[in-house]
């Protein structure tokens, strides 16, 4: 209880800060509108008594939850779904699944706020995306005797490292867990050295890999592809960041060396970072069109992709995809979005958010990781110089998300037994 209260001092001292953070204006950041007070907990109750609340706080996870909200929505039309965010974009992203469930955002983790959001929606269980704990959160629910199941939970070498270090904290967050449903036994075990009882944890994969494009989107990206240049070597920079998006600009100023007529599909994760790459595609003397000014030209170099929720049809245009987050340290992001497209994989060395993934997309030929921008440069002139090589990478890739599918299932029948629904 001790680390408990010294937590809640620590973020109300800081909560200026942190609201700061979240809600300060930003070019090309989406604001929260008059749906800002959720965050404190002022949340409208839902049309149906008791919901299931999921909580997936980004774009990233509510896709990885999709899936599953639609087999559970299939298995039980009954059920009324609550998904939870805590940003905008992944609010924007839950708005795709229609009537299927009602949003909310999530209440910041201050006591208070969690108590009242509590109050008014009255969730019958807890279902986490990733590992996205919170204590104030998971205190309120053991209060409650609220089950709360942990899905496609992962646990890093460096974040186990960081909790043994603040075992007391590590205690206080997953004494009200329920169960965790891991992705890879490797997470798995390192729960279990943190002091997890073996039978709260499962191993059910990653419901990442259940991942599905159909004929829509293969046929989206072929449009795209025809726009953009069907003869064109084109390769796509996907999810980067701030400080990845200079290398990569010089990586394809290098390859037009070789082929003049290469063009790169670029496209940041965060929303807000959109006017400033294209200034810095200008700056640096290439000629750049945006998605929303229309199709390119043949001139154009670069295409910036600054829409939302377009990804899977820019990817299945591309030739080759690399994936960003890899080239700074920030662990990297999915890499099977491209395999899925039977895309070959370039990534940078920083993938600890998904080593699994990377390790077995590595092991199969799928991927390959590149040390800089250097390399990158290579690696892209030798895959378009060696198509057959490409096109064996993406059929590997392929394979691996179709050998690891099955997350889904375990994931839903575990959900079933744990809250007999």
């Amino acid at each position: 209880m001790g680390y408990l209260l010294l937590y809640n001092l620590l973020i109300h001292l800081f909560s200026p800060l942190l609201l700061g953070l979240l809600y300060w204006p930003k070019r090309g950041k989406p604001g929260f509108g008059r749906r800002w007070p959720e965050h404190l907990g002022w949340v409208r109750p839902t049309s149906t008594a008791r919901p299931l609340w999921l909580h997936a706080v980004s774009v990233g996870e509510v896709v990885a939850a999709t899936p599953l909200i639609k087999a559970l929505k299939a298995a039980h039309p009954a059920l009324a779904i609550v998904v939870t965010t805590t940003t905008r974009t992944g609010a924007d992203q839950v708005a795709k699944l229609g009537a299927l469930v009602e949003h909310r955002y999530a209440p910041l983790d201050f006591p208070w706020a969690v108590a009242g959001f509590m109050r008014r929606l009255r969730p019958r269980a807890l279902l986490i995306m990733e590992t996205e704990l919170w204590p104030n959160l998971l205190h309120a629910c053991g209060r409650r005797r609220l089950p709360v199941l942990v899905l496609n939970a992962r646990l890093s070498a460096r974040s186990a490292a960081r909790y043994r270090r603040f075992h007391g904290i590590f205690r206080l967050l997953s004494a009200n867990i329920t169960h965790l449903a891991c992705q890879h036994r490797d997470d798995a075990e390192r729960f279990a050295g943190l002091g997890v009882p073996r039978e709260r944890l499962s191993v059910t994969g990653s419901v990442k890999f259940d991942i599905e494009y159909g004929e829509a989107v293969v046929e989206q990206g072929r449009q795209l592809r025809e726009q953009l240049g069907a003869q064109r070597p084109l390769w796509i920079a996907a999810s980067t960041h701030e400080g990845e998006d200079d290398q990569l600009l010089t990586v394809h100023r290098q390859l037009l060396q070789r082929h003049p007529d290469a063009l790169l599909l670029l496209v940041p994760r965060h929303p807000q970072r959109f006017d400033q790459v294209a200034e810095l595609v200008t700056r640096q003397g290439l000629a750049l069109c945006r998605r929303t000014e229309g199709n390119p030209g043949p001139q154009t170099q670069v295409y910036l992709g600054d829409t939302m929720g377009e990804l899977p049809l820019m990817l299945a245009a591309a030739d080759i995809a690399f994936v960003g987050g890899s080239l700074i340290e920030r662990g990297g992001h999915n890499l099977l979005e491209p395999a899925a497209l039977g895309k070959p994989v370039l990534t940078g060395p920083s993938t600890f958010n998904f080593g699994d993934i990377s390790r077995q997309l590595l092991d199969a030929g799928g991927a390959r990781i590149i040390a800089d921008g250097g390399e990158l440069a290579t690696a892209l002139e030798q895959l378009f110089a060696d198509t057959e090589q490409a096109r064996a990478m993406g059929r590997r890739a392929r394979a691996v998300v179709a050998t690891n599918k099955g997350a889904l299932a375990r994931t839903q029948a575990l959900i079933q037994d744990q809250l007999a629904l």
